[in-house]
């Protein structure tokens, strides 16, 4: 039924969660996966983009490498279960346009994420990442919890 399934993580536990379960998702529906994660410029030139993540990850550790280590963590446990998974790492203020316009380039069947990322609850107040592809998605939308 799904052939492309895009996978949005921004290295959150819940996001994780979320990956693994589309990566069986996609291997019990022979699909293969594309690996989103989009790097936001972190809100306060004091904080470094680890300090902003709350990772351990040196200072010198861009937004953008840690999007790439998200995302090919997410390769790499789709590839122990020979699922088809390609990556991207971008950099935007609005991951949920990015995530939008990666669906449509990749012709993508289902957007499969989590329910909230780094920001939890705080999304709330702002509008989160999952509410706002929720709205404007031009496929299916699966939101694990």
């Amino acid at each position: 039924m799904f052939k492309t399934i895009l996978v949005p993580t921004d290295g959150s536990p819940l996001a994780e969660k979320a990956a693994a379960a589309a990566i069986q998702f996609a291997k019990e529906g022979g699909a293969k996966i594309i690996a989103i994660s989009v790097a936001e410029p972190h809100p306060s030139p004091l904080l470094s983009d680890s300090e902003f993540f709350g990772s351990t990850h040196p200072s010198s550790t861009t937004a953008h490498d840690l999007a790439k280590e998200f995302v090919q963590k997410l390769a790499d446990a789709a590839r122990i279960e020979n699922v088809p998974c390609e990556t991207i790492a971008i950099h935007s203020v609005r991951p949920d346009e990015e995530i939008i316009k990666a669906a449509k380039k990749y012709n993508s069947d289902l957007i499969f994420m989590g329910s909230h990322g780094h920001k939890g609850l705080t999304g709330l107040f702002v509008g989160s990442v999952t509410q706002k592809v929720l709205a404007h998605s031009p496929v299916p939308v699966l939101v694990y919890r």
